[in-house]
This record gives C-alpha cells, sequence and structure tokens, in this order.
C-alpha cells in the first residue's frame, strides 16, 4: 500500500520540527508494511482551512491523481483544527478519491479498516448536527432580535436622536452654532442638522 505523510507545524512556535511528527510516522509506516511515497509539510495555523493550506492542498490533489492510498498523519489536530465539519469535509474528499485516513495518535480514526466507511458517516453525521445547531442558533437570534424591533441586532431606520429639537434649537442659539451645540448635545452636526432642517 502506497502511503502519504502530512505533517504540520504552527509558525508561532519557532521550537517545532516537524521531523518530530515525520519519524514517527515513517516508522509506524514500516510497521504496517506501507511505502511512504510522498511527504506534505505545512508549517502554518491549522485553523486555516484546507484551500489556504499549500502542502495539504497538495495532498489532497495527489490523492485526487490516486497517487497513494492512505494519508497518515500524526494526530487530528494536525489535519485540521477546524472543527468536525472541517475533518468531515477532508475524510470525504478522500473517501471519493478512494484514498484512506489514518492517525497514529487517534488508532479509532482508521478509514482504511473494516469500519472506514462507519468512521466516515459518523463524522458527516456529527458534522452535520453542527451545522444544523449553528443555524438553529442563527434562527433564533434573528428571532428574538425580530420580537424586540431589530433586524440583525441593528434597529430599522435611523436611531431616534435622545435630544428634542426644542432643545437642540435652545443649544444652537445658546453657543452660537451647530459644530458646538452638537458637541455639547454629543451627537454629530449631521444628525443635528437633520434634526433641525
Amino acid at each position: 500500500m502506497r502511503a502519504a505523510l502530512y505533517g504540520r507545524v504552527s509558525t508561532g512556535n519557532g521550537d517545532q520540527d516537524p521531523e518530530v511528527q515525520l519519524d514517527e510516522l515513517r516508522t509506524w509506516a514500516q510497521r504496517l508494511g506501507y511505502e511512504v511515497t510522498a511527504t506534505y509539510i505545512d508549517r502554518l495555523s491549522g485553523a486555516k482551512g484546507a484551500e489556504e493550506r499549500p502542502a495539504l492542498a497538495k495532498a489532497l490533489t495527489a490523492a485526487h491523481r490516486r497517487e497513494y492510498d492512505v494519508l497518515l498523519v500524526w494526530a487530528l489536530d494536525r489535519l485540521s483544527r477546524g472543527g468536525i465539519a472541517a475533518t468531515a469535509g477532508i475524510l470525504e474528499r478522500l473517501k471519493r478519491c478512494g484514498v484512506g485516513l489514518k492517525s497514529l495518535r487517534e488508532p479509532w480514526l482508521d478509514s482504511v479498516g473494516p469500519v472506514g466507511d462507519v468512521i466516515v458517516a459518523v463524522f458527516a453525521w456529527v458534522a452535520q448536527q453542527e451545522r444544523e445547531r449553528i443555524a438553529e442558533r442563527v434562527r433564533a437570534g434573528l428571532e428574538r432580535a425580530k420580537r424586540h424591533g431589530t433586524r440583525s441586532g441593528r434597529p430599522i431606520g435611523r436611531p431616534r436622536l435622545a435630544v428634542s429639537r426644542a432643545k437642540a434649537a435652545s443649544a444652537v442659539t445658546a453657543l452660537g452654532s451647530i459644530r458646538k451645540a452638537a458637541e455639547r448635545l454629543g451627537v454629530s452636526d449631521r444628525s443635528l442638522r437633520r434634526l433641525l432642517g
């Protein structure tokens, strides 16, 4: 079986060396009887999406071309820190290419073995539940905003000035200018002009 290795280190910590991960992955691949045909290393945050990580993007393109049979990662957080949905997306892409995924630190994450389809299905199901919960929270927030007379938490139309027209006119007369009156009343010149319009 042909294996590709994927390693990632964060740029924020100069002490990190991807060889720490890769050495263990090479030893593991040898134990499994896999031939290592490619190595991909990213040196940036795992919070970035797959498309923003050049080495991972290359690994996924190579998977599409069937240049290897299984992608080995040191740990799941090396592959993605974008949550279950991001990981499920990567797993699904690999599965469509006929490529498996194994994690050294999470032995249960083995989409090559007999329960591979189940692993991918569970990840996809959890990701779907996560998306539905997010959508529910957004809908609940919008409903609450509507009940309080706003759209998306913003007031509908222009917000009313906390200054009456009479008080504004009095301030302008006393201070001799709209700019000074606006400053004293804590409103913009433009709002004050509009109020007195």
